[in-house]
């Protein structure tokens, strides 16, 4: 990570599935300087019968330990201003789609995961209402089971929703309980399905058709607003004034990291790639065609107005499932083994190598993901990856393939063609995915920078508050990266 002599006087709080981080930076002459404050881990909350015994359990399913999270972020904003007492604005950035429900400003229950299997009742029950044509056409979003709109429907049917006065996505939640104001920023309800892709405002006819009372929904900002301050109890618990502010930024993290690749040009593609893999163009308009639709494109709102244009696709998740699973199987001898080892022996693999699907449902879940590979293939009669280095090599291969057929399938969408690739976040640091993703797309790769999202959010924090030209483009923003980051290229 880069490092400056330059004040730190933001704080970027970026919230992944797996881990946070707190990140402190500071934009002196033309240059971002970052310092990692804090990282601490995400891990959710699996609730089933069994996990307490004979005892019945009425909610059980998979949770996010939102209390323990939010412990969490804000010691480590504590830790951020005790390096820098001089903190003027924090920015908050997460995971997509999952939010809690509130009555009176009380949060009624630990948020669901979007990988909880509730949600798939909920596509049913907005497709009665809904043709699914008319609802991308309305919301640009392409289909997934765990959207936010189908999690509402299966709540509302339940009869959980009309307890609620109030809903607010994972970002705006933190945001709520530091400042006290309920706000929903517009990158991230653009990936609810409530949204309308036209003008960006909550869709009163999906709220009608789908039961979900507007009134529900908080109010809506942009990336560079003023969300609110501190409140006092917070200022005081974290150790600062409550004049600082906590400011809107790309609140979906994918925003915020698109908002930090350096394109050299228009002819640019961009993979933010970590537990997912986000592939596609950044565009100034919509497509809504029923191609997009048919190939499951989705239009996302970005930074200053900008529209991501991209596919959800499987990502290093499938890679990190699998290792939990070996160290799960693992002796104690074994269990020394990390993924450095695997991922040059996964190199070093010669011969064919057989490829999968990535994002098949299957994957979805947490689970014995290896099995579930060798699973696919046997189904197909197709002689299946032998040993940990086939399978990582496999994985690898499979991903790199579905991001070069993604971004050829972008370019027929959009008539753009594109003739370099840029890898952002967790999947930049490995150099094998980043290689093989040159080689089966045929096209140039940059990889880097690895702390894409903290580094959007940081940049729209700067502009807001004066440290950059309050004027300056998301063009001038990213010359700011350029200057302050090295990247990696990778021939085809």
């Amino acid at each position: 990570m880069t490092t400056t002599d330059s004040p730190l006087t933001l704080a970027a709080v970026d919230l992944g599935a797996t881990s946070g981080r707190v990140i402190l930076g500071g934009v002196t002459d033309g240059v971002l300087g970052m310092r990692h404050i804090a990282r601490f881990p995400n891990t959710p909350l699996n609730l089933t019968e069994s996990s307490f015994g004979s005892q019945v359990v009425p909610a059980e399913g998979l949770y996010w330990n939102i209390q323990s999270l939010f412990a969490a972020l804000t010691e480590g904003l504590r830790e951020a201003t005790a390096v820098a007492p001089g903190l003027r604005s924090i920015g908050i950035d997460s995971w997509a789609v999952d939010y809690g429900l509130l009555r009176g400003g009380r949060l009624l229950g630990l948020p669901h995961h979007y990988r909880d299997g509730r949600s798939s009742r909920g596509v049913d029950l907005v497709h009665a209402r809904i043709d699914p044509a008319e609802l991308f056409n309305r919301s640009g979003l392409q289909h997934l089971d765990f959207n936010t709109v189908f999690q509402l429907a299966a709540e509302n049917e339940k009869g959980f929703l009309g307890l609620a006065d109030r809903i607010l996505l994972i970002p705006d939640l933190i945001a709520y309980w530091l400042t006290g104001e309920e706000r929903s920023e517009v990158t991230n309800a653009s990936t609810t399905g409530l949204l309308s892709v036209s003008d960006r405002q909550w869709d009163p006819v999906v709220l009608s058709r789908t039961g979900i009372p507007p009134e529900i929904l908080p109010a809506l900002v942009s990336p560079g607003e003023c969300i609110g301050h501190l409140t006092e109890p917070v200022a005081q618990r974290l150790g600062t004034t409550h004049t600082v502010e906590v400011t809107a930024v790309g609140s979906h993290d994918t925003a915020s990291a698109v908002a930090a690749v350096p394109f050299a040009g228009s002819e640019g593609a961009f993979i933010s790639s970590g537990t997912w893999s986000l592939v596609g163009l950044e565009l100034d308009s919509a497509i809504v065609s029923d191609d997009a639709r048919k190939a499951n494109f989705t239009n996302e709102a970005g930074v200053d107005g900008t529209v991501r244009f991209l596919k959800n696709v499987s990502g290093l998740w499938l890679l990190s499932e699998s290792m939990r699973q070996w160290q799960r199987d693992a002796t104690d001898a074994e269990r020394s083994a990390d993924l450095q080892s695997l991922l040059a022996e996964a190199a070093a693999v010669t011969g064919p190598i057989p490829i999968f699907d990535p994002s098949d449902d299957r994957f979805i879940p947490p689970g014995d993901m290896p099995q579930r590979i060798v699973q696919w293939f046997s189904e197909r009669g197709i002689m299946p990856p032998q040993g940990r280095p086939e399978i990582v090599r496999s994985i690898l291969e499979s991903l790199a393939e579905s991001y070069s057929t993604t971004i050829e399938l972008a370019e027929v969408l959009t008539g753009r063609r594109v003739d370099t690739i840029h890898i952002v976040g967790g999947g930049s640091q490995n150099p094998l995915l980043c290689d093989l993703t040159a080689k089966r797309s045929g096209k140039r790769v940059l990889a880097g920078p690895i702390e894409a999202t903290a580094i959007g959010n940081l940049l729209v924090q700067a502009r807001a508050v004066g440290e950059v030209d309050p004027h300056a483009t998301l063009n001038d923003l990213r010359e700011i990266v350029a200057r302050s980051f090295a990247v990696t290229e990778y021939a085809p």
